[in-house]
């Protein structure tokens, strides 16, 4: 068995956010924290150790949340685009992510975390 990812989950929404860290717990790994802002989701990533994001696109207002993929590319930290259908592509730095489409399942969730290992 692999070992389990230590996982941010960068969400909005405050029931998809509990659903989110329920399949995290379900499948085996462990929720570093959770972030519903940009400001929120830097925090985390500069001062909490995790293995990989599960980063919403859109976050409150319709702000846009690659500033925090661009933190997590520059410190090599892996992460998941989570979307509920792009209306734009993501930046070209972004555009190999793998990607959990709405709505989330446990399945997509697991395979979403599965991509990040490889």
């Amino acid at each position: 068995m692999t070992e389990p990812l230590s996982v941010l989950i960068v969400e909005d929404e405050p029931l998809i956010a509990m659903m989110l860290e329920d399949f995290v717990d379900a499948l085996g790994h462990r929720v570093a924290g959770s972030a519903d802002t940009v400001t929120a989701a830097l925090d985390h990533v500069g001062k909490t150790p995790f293995d990989v994001a599960i980063l919403d696109v859109h976050l409150r207002g319709g702000e846009p949340s690659w500033a925090v993929a661009d933190a997590l590319s520059d410190r090599g930290i892996a992460f998941v685009i989570a979307t509920g259908g792009m209306i734009d592509p993501p930046p070209a730095r972004h555009a190999e992510a793998p990607t959990l489409p709405k709505p989330f399942t446990m399945d997509r969730v697991e395979s979403a975390l599965q991509a990040v290992r490889t």
